[in-house]
């Protein structure tokens, strides 16, 4: 399989996926994280501005034959990576989360058919389209690569429990024992 730079007319904001299947062609690049909107809010940066972090990022297209060896098909490969500083669930503290894509997608005709062969396929099946936009493919992947709950291993901060309560400020010591019938024993007097 042979790889050659990809020519200056293919965008990813309006990318023809069929033309650099065809020509077997790669993008790839370094793109700061202002171009992901959505990737954007949900960085957690209490000190300031998210500068300096972006996404590195390649895509490359094929044509394969497809199951029968009749027709060929489009296939798309997109591997992504970021690290993003997120909101630590524990400590609340920004965590470092290092997000990474690496799939496969085939293109089809329209909608019914990616739900007729949706179920029966192991890769990602995409409607094809005269312009795609791959920075939203890069962006709609990395948030699906979002954990469901960031956190750090061991947070560098101690974790600070709040509450009105005054038991929750000084609990009791270990030694003490408390009973939990001590307020029925004063109800009986």
């Amino acid at each position: 399989m042979k790889s050659s730079p990809a020519p200056a007319r293919w965008s990813p904001d309006r990318l023809d996926v069929k033309s650099l299947a065809r020509s077997e062609g790669r993008l790839d690049g370094d793109t700061s994280l202002d171009h992901f909107e959505r990737l954007l809010q949900a960085v957690y940066t209490p000190d300031g501005p998210a500068a300096g972090l972006g996404v590195h990022w390649q895509a490359r297209a094929e044509l394969r034959p497809d199951a029968q060896g009749q027709d060929t098909e489009i296939w798309l490969h997109l591997e992504a990576s970021a690290t993003l500083p997120l909101q630590c669930q524990r400590c609340l503290g920004p965590v470092p989360v290092p997000l990474v894509v690496d799939r496969w997608f085939r293109f089809v005709v329209d909608e019914a058919t990616a739900e007729n062969e949706d179920d029966d396929s192991e890769e990602d099946l995409l409607v094809l389209q005269p312009s795609m936009s791959l920075f939203e493919l890069i962006e709609d992947e990395l948030l699906m690569a979002f954990p469901l709950v960031p956190m750090h291993d061991s947070c560098p901060d101690g974790v600070v429990l709040r509450s009105g309560d005054a038991a929750m400020a000084d609990p009791p010591s270990p030694m003490e024992k408390v009973n939990p019938f001590a307020v029925l024993a004063q109800w009986k007097k």
